[in-house]
């Protein structure tokens, strides 16, 4: 009998450890770094904002011992990878990065993880195979963007294409995703490209440039951060507005709004959402807390406003923000969780 109770003790111990899953390390002593190569408009400025009121709370929390932000002084990789280089030499524990390239920084990358650091990249991925990769489909949004101008204006006509910061994933993956739609909709050209970072200022002054030029300009197919911008130059020319893809951003939208409120103006908004930042912190600490099933590449939803979304939407989105998610640590194990699925 006593024996048969130590039996029953034993399975009934083992029980309890199965259902309380792998074991889990103590993170309140580890410190993740932020390593970020571009911080010039809204919708990266809502990024840091987001990851520091999550990453600071959770040190607060006593959940991680630091969470260090840095920011390059310029766009460049050599100068990103002498930052990540520093970090590895500071000894973090992990470092979650928003690169300025996919394949220039991976020799970094891979010697961060030599030494035993969680890399965990977004936004602007990295494709060393080591690193964590949380993705937004950017390419089947922007061909998403190209299936609503077709549904708009299905005669076609001329584009004008406004990418973002040269040598990005994120651009890359726009730009793609644009010339996927060219090739389903070939009543549609791209007449001219410019560079607008991303930035309403940049976009502005870019499109201005070439906007003399151009012939008729049916739609404008862009990245984020530069709808207002293109729009204010095409009134300045005095130019008929085209459909312009929005990018999430309030003074877009609240043009857009002003614009559907005056003339029935009609387009579509659509960017990941800058709180994605806190999502990879989140990741980061589950794999410093001993999770080993996360899947290297976990896919983020992009948020989209439409014609009758976009009123509602607007008054959530602060003065000069972008409208964003802030993830907490259960709706990372969730987006977890979810990718495990499939």
């Amino acid at each position: 009998m006593r024996m048969r109770r130590v039996i029953y003790a034993l399975l009934a111990t083992t029980a309890v450890a199965l259902a309380s899953g792998p074991a889990r390390a103590d993170t309140k002593d580890m410190r993740i770094a932020f390593s970020n190569n571009y911080a010039g408009n809204s919708w990266r400025q809502a990024m840091l904002k987001s990851y520091g009121a999550v990453a600071d709370k959770a040190v607060q929390d006593k959940i991680i011992g630091a969470a260090d932000v840095f920011t390059t002084s310029d766009k460049e990789v050599p100068t990103q990878a002498a930052q990540l280089q520093n970090l590895i030499l500071q000894g973090y524990n992990a470092i979650v990065i928003n690169a300025a390239s996919p394949e220039a920084l991976n020799g970094a990358v891979k010697q961060a993880c030599d030494a035993g650091i969680v890399v965990v990249s977004f936004d602007g991925i990295v494709t060393e195979p080591c690193a964590y990769r949380i993705r937004v489909d950017y390419r089947a949004l922007a061909a998403k963007a190209m299936d609503y101008l077709a549904t708009k204006l299905p005669k076609g006509g001329n584009l004008l294409e406004i990418r973002g910061v040269a040598g990005t994933s994120i651009d890359d993956d726009f730009h793609n995703g644009t010339l996927d739609g060219l090739k389903k909709y070939p009543q549609f050209k791209v007449v001219n490209s410019v560079e607008g970072d991303w930035d309403e200022t940049t976009a502005q002054k870019a499109v201005s440039t070439v906007l003399p030029s151009l012939p008729e300009i049916v739609g404008v197919v862009d990245q984020g951060g530069d709808g207002y911008g293109a729009a204010q130059a095409f009134q300045n020319g005095g130019r008929k507005q085209p459909i312009i893809i929005m990018g999430n951003r309030q003074d877009e939208l609240a043009w857009w709004v002003q614009q559907k409120k005056a003339n029935g103006y009609e387009t579509w908004s659509a960017s990941s959402a800058p709180g994605v930042s806190t999502m990879a912190f989140w990741v980061a600490q589950q794999v410093l807390d001993g999770r080993k099933d996360i899947p290297h590449d976990l896919v983020d939803p992009y948020l989209a406003f439409t014609q009758d979304t976009v009123d509602a939407a607007l008054p959530k989105i602060p003065v000069g923000g972008v409208a964003t998610i802030e993830y907490s640590q259960d709706d990372a194990k969730k987006i977890i969780d979810d990718n495990m699925k499939k």
